[in-house]
């Protein structure tokens, strides 16, 4: 359930007790400073002082270290930016901020101006112009600072401490949920999210056998996206309790889960795996893929430049919504990509968009996408219907080149510590010797192993791909088809003979 906290307002009236009620939480688990306790604590400070509350500036998990003009809620009252009130009313001074300065400049600024500042943690307005006063603010200002560092070093002790007790600290990693026998206890294992796990997997797997370059980082997003399927944030929302809010994928997110080494079930710490003492990452979860297989991945997934044709025409961009034919249609004229237009279909604007190549591309050949689609697909499935599908199953090679580079640069970080003077005394120059002969011979024992290459093996599947074509859940799906058979179609104007022309490969199987 979404933490939060609806409450009621009256209208600014001008009366000169017209408050800002100010609400703040560092995270929304915490249950001494809920909205409800905060929210009935102002209330009755304002009720106390003959106030009334106009409007709620809630700030859900925001660091008190953060200046109070720069939170979301909060800072465009500071600023002026929300319309006229005649004060601010908080739980108590730390719900203004957690750094002393910071508060003190909002505390002055509110007084200086005219304005009154009410805490529930001070009886009354405060009144700055009282030396007692005054003093009473700076004291619980300083304190509520002193506070927050204290829990700050305490939180990063605890990390450093679990860290090198091969120990999850943070939330987990996409793809994986941890089990505890309490909730908030200790992180019993950690396994494999049910949905997440199969959705990352996936989204490898249609990478990893894609040979169309159709299926890229990019389609993938607007895929997941379009599906509803719950990014990392929103997945952790959910797990927690919280109210998803259904944002899209983006390229850096997907990217970065693909590409990192929590898929292969490693402690992580600053996006890089945390060592043990045999000089090896920790294995913490089981891996949702080898080694090998990442390495692909990344391979597959880096950018590959394009010739100055394929930058002049821009050709080789995937298409990443759900119409059809939206990069397998051109124009039989000119060449060109078609575009759907204004007018509901499928066109060529190459002229109007002053490509030189297209000026006399001329009428410019256009059909309406119910039809031109129906064509498509009629020639498809007579074409290619009933061939057999082949599911593509990824095989990774061996990554022995990868785990032998490590191995060196893990000797050279013990030979470069031994020779700063670590492990001078006498059990750490046995283990020193130990651990270095081991990797000495785990590397001799890699180099005489034979590599294998990855690669895609093809397996039956009984169906046929009209079935395919039939169950695909949208256009995007049916396009991949198209896709894989290097569909190609023509659109000629009226006056052409031919008024569609379609092709594809010789191939009557779909290797999925």
């Amino acid at each position: 359930m979404e933490l939060m906290d609806e409450r009621g307002t009256t209208d600014y009236d001008g009366c000169g007790k017209c408050l800002v009620g100010v609400r703040r939480l560092s995270r929304k688990t915490e249950s001494t400073n809920s909205p409800e306790k905060q929210g009935d604590q102002i209330e009755r400070a304002a009720r106390e002082a003959g106030a009334h509350i106009i409007a709620w500036a809630d700030d859900w998990e925001v660091s008190g270290a953060t200046d109070p003009r720069n939170r979301p809620q909060f800072g465009p009252w500071l600023r002026g930016e929300k319309g006229p009130y005649d004060g601010i009313a908080g739980a108590a001074v730390d719900r203004i901020g957690r750094n002393a300065r910071d508060v003190l400049n909002t505390a002055y600024e509110t007084y200086e101006s005219g304005q009154l500042l009410i805490t529930a943690d001070h009886p009354g307005v405060w009144d700055l112009s009282d030396p007692d006063q005054e003093s009473e603010l700076l004291v619980k200002a300083l304190g509520a600072q002193i506070e927050h560092r204290s829990t700050r070093r305490r939180i990063q002790d605890e990390h450093v401490r679990a860290r090198k007790a091969g120990q999850p600290k943070k939330q987990p990693s996409y793809g994986y949920m941890y089990v505890r026998r309490v909730p908030m206890g200790k992180v019993e294992k950690i396994v494999f999210h049910p949905d997440s796990s199969k959705e990352i997997r996936n989204v490898a797997k249609r990478i990893l056998t894609d040979t169309t370059d159709k299926i890229t980082i990019s389609t993938e997003i607007a895929r997941l996206s379009r599906e509803g399927v719950l990014t990392p944030r929103d997945l952790l929302a959910v797990m927690y309790g919280r109210k998803p809010k259904m944002r899209p994928w983006t390229y850096q997110t997907l990217r970065g889960i693909l590409w990192s080494e929590a898929a292969l079930g490693y402690l992580m710490h600053k996006g890089k795996p945390v060592l043990g003492e045999n000089g090896r990452p920790i294995q913490i979860a089981p891996p949702l893929w080898d080694s090998a297989t990442r390495l692909v991945l990344i391979e597959k997934t880096t950018p590959k430049p394009r010739s100055k044709e394929q930058n002049a025409a821009k050709k080789s961009r995937a298409a990443r919504g759900t119409t059809l034919l939206a990069d397998v249609c051109f124009c039989g004229s000119c060449g060109e990509r078609l575009i759907v237009n204004g007018q509901k279909g499928y066109g060529c604007t190459a002229r109007v968009r002053g490509i030189v190549a297209s000026a006399e591309c001329k009428p410019a050949p256009t059909m309406k996408i119910k039809l031109l689609n129906q064509k498509a697909a009629q020639w498809f499935l007579n074409e290619y219907g009933d061939g057999q599908v082949m599911k593509k199953e990824f095989i990774p090679g061996t990554d022995y080149a990868a785990q032998i580079a490590d191995l060196e640069r893990d000797r050279k970080r013990l030979r470069d510590d031994r020779n700063a003077g670590l492990y001078d005394s006498e059990d750490d120059e046995e283990w020193y010797r130990t651990e270095y002969k081991r990797m000495g011979d785990e590397i001799a024992r890699l180099k005489k192993l034979p590599e294998r290459a990855p690669k895609v093996v093809m397996v039956p599947t009984g169906r046929i791909i009209a079935d395919e074509w039939a169950n695909a859940r949208d256009d995007a799906e049916r396009r991949e088809l198209l896709n894989e058979f290097g569909v190609r179609i023509e659109l000629f104007s009226l006056r052409a003979k031919e008024r569609v022309k379609i092709t594809g490969k010789n191939v009557y199987e779909l290797v999925r």
